[in-house]
C-alpha cells in the first residue's frame, strides 16, 4: 500500500469527495515503494499541487482532481475555464495548465542540484528522474469526456476518468493510466539518498540540520530564492517522521520513541505550525532544565519567542504562582514536590486559571510524575484541544523506585487511537548504539503494552556507521582528562568545532577537576554545572559542553568523551537506574564516543564484556 503523507485519516476531511475516492484508490491499487503527498506546500515558493507521487523506478507525477461534472463546464480553452458553481459562473485556470506549470518548476529546481543529473548515457546532464503531470476528473467518465469534446483543449492521455478510478479497477491498468502521463520516459532507479535529495528540493520544512543547530524548521516565502544553498549531506525526515509530523491534527496524542528517533525535531516542527496556527501562546515543557534551555535559544532564533514559551516544569510552575499572587513554599527538603503541589492546589482553587494555551508540548515526557501531567493537561484550551506528548522510558533516570503503572487516561490524556511508536535511532552510528544498548540491555527489554500504557521500546539502528566506540583505562583520573583533552585537540584539528564535542560526567565530585584539566590544556569550554548556566545554555557557542549525565538527556553532539566509569555505579545508587544513565550519556554520541576509566567497577567490567561480545 502506497504511503500518503499526510495520512488519510488526518486529511480526509478537507478533501472534496472525488478527492477522498482518488486517495483511496492510491493506496489501494499503489505498492509499499509509492510515496504520495496531497496538498503540501511544494518547493521554496510553497505552491499547493493536489496529488505529488514519487516512485524510485518511475518518476515524479503532479496531478490536479477535480470533482467537475459535464454541464458545469461552460467554456474551457487551453488556458481557463468558465465554471458553473453554487455561487454562479467562475474563471478559473485550466487544471491541465496548472498541473503542468507545477511540473515544469519542479523540474527546473531538481535540475539545479548536480547529484540529481545523469553523468552518463543519453540524459547526460539532465534530470535522472523521468517527470510527468495530469489532470483526475472524477466524475466525468472517459465517454462524456470524449463527447463534450474536451480532447481539443486536454490531451486525453494526460487524462484519468471517474471510471478508471473506480474500486474495481486492476491495479495494473490503474496504474498504467497515471505513467501514461509522462511524455518523456527512461529507465529510472533511484537511490535512497538521491529520493532524500528530491524531498529536500521538494518540502523544505521536512529538512534536518546536523549537529546542535535548529531543530524547528524555517517558513519557506515565496520570494525565496530557487536556488538554495545545497549542502553536500542531505538530511530529511524519514517518510514515518514525515507523515506523522504532518498529521498531528487536534486532539491529544502521545508519541513514543527511542532514544535518537526524531521525537524533539516532531516537537519542533509541530510548534512551528501552531505558533502560525494558533492566537494562544504555545507551552513546551521538559524536565530537564539544560534541555529547556535548548529549546529556548533554538525558538528564539526562529522568531518563535513570541508565541512559543519554552520553561523546565518546576520554574513554570514558580512562574505561575508569581504571576497569580500565589504563596510559595518554604524552601528546604522536599521544596521541588511541595512547589508542584501549591500549583495543583491553586489550579483547584480557581487561584490559576485552566486553559491557559493553545496547546501544550511535553518533551521526554517519561520523566513527569502522573501528577504533573495531570495538571499540565489542563492547560490546554478545550476549543483546540491540543496536546502533545512525547517520551522514551528507557530514558527515565529521574525515577525512584519501581516502575511507574499508571495510564494516560488516568491522567486526562485521552490519546487511545492516537499513539505512535518510532522504533529506529538515526542520531547514533550502529557502533555506538549496539555498544550502549548490550550494556543496557537488561533494563531495554521491550515490554508489551496496552496502546494506553507506557511501553518500554527497544531501539533499532538506521544503519549509519562509523568508528567502534573507545574504550581507554588509565592509571588515575589526571590522567583520563589528559588523554580526553588530547583527543579533543585532536578532533578539532581534524574539522570538528568545539562545540560538536561534550565531555559528559556521572558525578558533581568529579566536575572540578574536569574543567581544570580542560583549562590548563587550553581547550575552551562551556561547564554547565548550575541551573542558572544550564538556563543560558546556547548550542551555537563555540566550546565544548561539559556537562552531568543527567542534564545531557535531550542533548546530542557529534563527539562525546565519558570520563570517570569506574565510579559507576555509586555506591549509593540504585545500579538499574544507573544503567539508564549511563544509557542516556553514551546515546548522546552521534558519530563517535570514548569512555575512558581508572579504577575498576561492575560497570567497566560490563561494558567491557559488552564490547567484547559485539566484535565477536
Amino acid at each position: 500500500m502506497a504511503t500518503l503523507l499526510p495520512s488519510y485519516a488526518s486529511c480526509a476531511a478537507r478533501m472534496t469527495p472525488g478527492e477522498r475516492r482518488f486517495a483511496q484508490r492510491l493506496m489501494e491499487k499503489l505498492e509499499d515503494d509509492y510515496s504520495c503527498w496531497y496538498d503540501v506546500p511544494l518547493g521554496p515558493r510553497q505552491q499547493h499541487p493536489d496529488f505529488v507521487i514519487l516512485h524510485p523506478r518511475r518518476g515524479l507525477l503532479i496531478l490536479e482532481v477535480k470533482d467537475w461534472k459535464p454541464d458545469q463546464i461552460n467554456r474551457i480553452d487551453k488556458t481557463s475555464v468558465s465554471l458553473l458553481t453554487d455561487r454562479g459562473m467562475k474563471q478559473i485556470a485550466n487544471p491541465l495548465e496548472q498541473a503542468r506549470s507545477y511540473a515544469t518548476g519542479v523540474a527546473t529546481l531538481l535540475q539545479k542540484d548536480p547529484a540529481l543529473l545523469a553523468e552518463t548515457g543519453r540524459h547526460q546532464g539532465r534530470l535522472l528522474l523521468p517527470w510527468g503531470y495530469g489532470v483526475v476528473f472524477t466524475n466525468i467518465t472517459r465517454k462524456a469526456f470524449n463527447a463534450a469534446d474536451l480532447a481539443w483543449v486536454i490531451e486525453p492521455g494526460l487524462v484519468l476518468c471517474q471510471d478508471e478510478m473506480t474500486e474495481s479497477v486492476d491495479a495494473e491498468a490503474f496504474q498504467a493510466r497515471l505513467w501514461a502521463m509522462f511524455r518523456v520516459t527512461f529507465p529510472c532507479a533511484l537511490t535512497l539518498p538521491q529520493v532524500d535529495r528530491v524531498r529536500w528540493h521538494l518540502f523544505p520544512d521536512v529538512r534536518v540540520a546536523s549537529g546542535q543547530s535548529p531543530l524547528f524548521p524555517v517558513a519557506s516565502t515565496p520570494t525565496e530564492s530557487d536556488t538554495p544553498s545545497i549542502p553536500e549531506l542531505i538530511r530529511v525526515m524519514d517518510l514515518q517522521q514525515e507523515q506523522l509530523a504532518r498529521s498531528l491534527g487536534d486532539g491529544h496524542r502521545v508519541i513514543h520513541g527511542v532514544a535518537g528517533s526524531g521525537k524533539t525535531m516532531i516537537l519542533g516542527y509541530r510548534c512551528a505550525y501552531l505558533a502560525q496556527a494558533m492566537t494562544k501562546p504555545v507551552l513546551v515543557l521538559c524536565y530537564n532544565v539544560t534541555l529547556a534551555s535548548k529549546l529556548h535559544h533554538i525558538a528564539a532564533a526562529r522568531g518563535l519567542a513570541q508565541k512559543v514559551t519554552v520553561r523546565n516544569f518546576h520554574r513554570w510552575c514558580s512562574e505561575q504562582l508569581r504571576l497569580y499572587n500565589v504563596s510559595r513554599p518554604a524552601d528546604g527538603e522536599g521544596f521541588a514536590e511541595r512547589l508542584v503541589q501549591r500549583v495543583i492546589e491553586a489550579v483547584d482553587k480557581g487561584q490559576i486559571p485552566r486553559a491557559q494555551y493553545g496547546a501544550v508540548l511535553i518533551d521526554e515526557g517519561h520523566d513527569f510524575e502522573p501528577d504533573w501531567v495531570k495538571l499540565v493537561a489542563q492547560m490546554v484550551d478545550p476549543e483546540t484541544n491540543s496536546l502533545l506528548v512525547l517520551c522514551d522510558d528507557a530514558q527515565s533516570i529521574y525515577r525512584k523506585g519501581t516502575r511507574r503503572r499508571w495510564s494516560w487516561a488516568s491522567v486526562g490524556v485521552q490519546a487511545k487511537g492516537r499513539t505512535t511508536i518510532l522504533r529506529l535511532n538515526y542520531r547514533n552510528t550502529a557502533e555506538v548504539l549496539s555498544v550502549a544498548c548490550e550494556f543496557a540491555k537488561d533494563v531495554l527489554n521491550a515490554e508489551d503494552a496496552e496502546e494506553d500504557g507506557i511501553p518500554l521500546v527497544s531501539p533499532a539502528s538506521a544503519g549509519r556507521h562509523g568508528p567502534i566506540p573507545e574504550f581507554v583505562g588509565r592509571p588515575d583520573f589526571k590522567s583520563e582528562m589528559g588523554f580526553i583533552a588530547e583527543r579533543l585537540r585532536i578532533w578539532h584539528e581534524q574539522g570538528r568545532g568545539w562545540n560538536e564535542m561534550a565531555v559528559i560526567y556521572p558525578a558533581s565530585f568529579l566536575a572540578k577537576d574536569i574543567v581544570e584539566s580542560l583549562k590548563q590544556d587550553n581547550v575552551p569550554f562551556e561547564w554547565l554545572n548550575a541551573d542558572r548556566q544550564s538556563r543560558n545554555f546556547n548550542p551555537a557557542d563555540n566550546s565544548v559542553k561539559v556537562v552531568t549525565m543527567h542534564s545531557s538527556k535531550g542533548l546530542e553532539f557529534p563527539v562525546v568523551a565519558i570520563p570517570g566509569l569506574g565510579f559507576m555505579p555509586y555506591k549509593t545508587d540504585d545500579p538499574t537506574d544507573e544503567a539508564r544513565l549511563l544509557y542516556v550519556a553514551m546515546t548522546r554520541a552521534m558519530d563517535e564516543l570514548l569512555i575512558t576509566y581508572h579504577r575498576k567497577s561492575a560497570f567497566v567490567e560490563r561494558l567491557s564484556e559488552a564490547r567484547e561480545r559485539l566484535a565477536a
